[in-house]
């Protein structure tokens, strides 16, 4: 009897430690797709810093760009499938880059786990203040009248503000050129400055230019408008429900991740989002929807996604450059 009690204290005493030896029980590398200082490195930092808090175990970000996301995409999908390797990334590696390239070293479908899709992000169609159209509808007559003369700038071939670009040229039966820039950075300087008309860029970053009038507002995706433009129709609203601008942050682990993991982890930055602060003044104020959606729903939002998008990159006739 002595012995059976030592027996059974001894394992008293080992329970909280085993509750608490889980996942994560060591540090956990987030892999940003993006260079350092972009709004897509600014969340995954300030969500590492929060997560560690929580763990009690590092959260580190890793910086891997490159090759329009493969370079990051790539590494997570070989690395160990133990949870402790997380790919941080958008819409363009599970939704556009696989119509866009005829073979990828990954497969996006079998190679990864969706965890969670952080937020939404729509574009703006903006245009140069000078320019004499103040909305969408004066700005297809315009193109209309002169087909050829307006142009738009992206950040690439099958850039999401190409695709969106020729969606609209596609439905509204226009003529605008695409001219492609090197970086999303220097896409909204360049229709300031009045080398192109217009692009597509997020709130994030137009927000400043178009508040002091440096540029002006044509129209917003999504199905409904910005609390930040609440005077800015949606492309749905103005009959254009296919020019799609929006783009997402994502969170996903190496096919085969323990199912711990997946769950912790998305526990874990869910309520980093659905926190009130954070959400209002990290999220909502710099233009994000909040999201936070469950594995399951991130996985067949993805689907939807790649489809539609898959349509596009049809339309425009993008290829990977």
């Amino acid at each position: 009897m002595i012995r059976c009690l030592l027996v059974l204290l001894a394992a008293a005493a080992c329970a909280p430690a085993a509750a608490q030896g889980g996942w994560p029980a060591r540090p956990v590398r987030i892999v940003v797709a993006y260079p350092p200082g972009g709004g897509i490195d600014v969340m995954a930092r300030q969500i590492a810093e929060k997560l560690t808090a929580a763990w009690g175990q590092p959260v580190v970000v890793e910086n891997r760009p490159g090759a329009n996301t493969i370079v990051a995409t790539d590494a997570v999908a070989k690395s160990a499938p133990d949870g402790y390797t997380v790919l941080m990334t958008t819409d363009a590696t599970f939704s556009i880059n696989p119509h866009l390239y005829a073979k990828l070293p990954f497969d996006t479908q079998k190679d990864f786990i969706p965890v969670t899709m952080l937020v939404l992000l729509q574009q703006l169609l903006v245009a140069n203040s000078n320019l004499p159209f103040n909305n969408l509808e004066e700005l297809i007559k315009a193109a209309k009248a002169k087909p050829g003369s307006i142009n738009y700038a992206s950040y690439g071939s099958g850039s999401q503000p190409h695709l969106s670009g020729e969606m609209l040229k596609y439905k509204a039966g226009i003529d605008l050129v695409h001219v492609p820039y090197k970086g999303i950075s220097l896409a909204v300087p360049a229709v300031m400055a009045g080398e192109v008309q217009l692009t597509f860029a997020g709130i994030a970053s137009s927000t400043a230019p178009l508040k002091s009038g440096r540029i002006k507002p044509i129209a917003i995706g999504g199905t409904k408008r910005s609390p930040l433009f609440p005077e800015v129709p949606t492309f749905a609203e103005l009959g254009y429900p296919e020019v799609e601008t929006h783009a997402w942050f994502g969170l996903f682990l190496p096919a085969g991740s323990p199912k711990e993991a997946v769950t912790r982890l998305y526990q874990g930055v869910k309520r980093v989002v659905d926190e009130p602060e954070f959400r209002q003044k990290q999220l909502v104020d710099r233009g994000y929807e909040p999201v936070g959606s469950s594995p399951e729903a991130f996985l067949e939002y993805i689907k939807t996604d790649r489809e539609n998008r898959g349509r596009a990159v049809k339309i425009s006739g993008a290829k990977a450059e």
